[in-house]
């Protein structure tokens, strides 16, 4: 038996599938991936950006983005502004489009970032209660989520980009 084999676990698996929806982000100033999963088997995908047939955000869709990488705006101000959609939210709306029931039995929502207020509200709403995160997020309401009962775990970066590497260097032994 080959004791030296490892693979990422769930979680890591998982947020790997949100670093690489973030990669599809077409956000300004920050780039966001989210996936919802029950049961080991992803449900929906998100990435932060302005909505389906409007101008991408790095594209000058999204004059508060714009106004916020100029540094004339401050991050964490006038969001009411923003026209890009959050990951989080995405994720949700792809469930709802398709017809997914997202949040019974034990979904899971894994984020690159700790959602936000709004998007912590739609996750409640729709039953998740467990976010499995990579980084902090300076709108999340945490007491919002301790009375709601929603467990929010922080994953440990380094061993996301551990697996983002190895991946990487066995790519580079094929293409050899």
């Amino acid at each position: 038996m080959n004791t030296s084999f490892e693979r990422p676990s769930w979680d890591e698996y998982f947020m790997l599938q949100a670093e690489l929806a973030k990669l599809r982000s077409n956000c300004m100033t920050r780039q966001v991936g989210a996936v919802i999963v029950r049961n080991n088997r992803q449900l929906a995908t998100g990435y932060n950006g302005t909505p389906p047939g409007i101008t991408n955000c790095f594209d000058g869709g999204c004059s508060r983005c714009k106004l916020r990488a100029e540094g004339k705006i401050e991050a964490g101000t006038r969001l009411d502004r923003c026209l890009c959609n959050h990951a989080e939210a995405n994720a949700i709306m792809h469930c709802a489009i398709l017809g997914i029931e997202a949040g019974i039995d034990g979904a899971v929502l894994y984020t690159t970032f700790v959602p936000c207020l709004e998007c912590s509200k739609m996750a409640i709403t729709i039953g998740i209660k467990k976010f499995v995160c990579l980084d902090s997020y300076p709108e999340t309401d945490y007491d919002l989520l301790q009375e709601a009962k929603v467990k929010v775990v922080q994953l440990d970066k380094d061993r996301i980009a551990r697996w983002v590497k190895k991946l990487a260097s066995r790519h580079e032994k094929c293409v050899r």
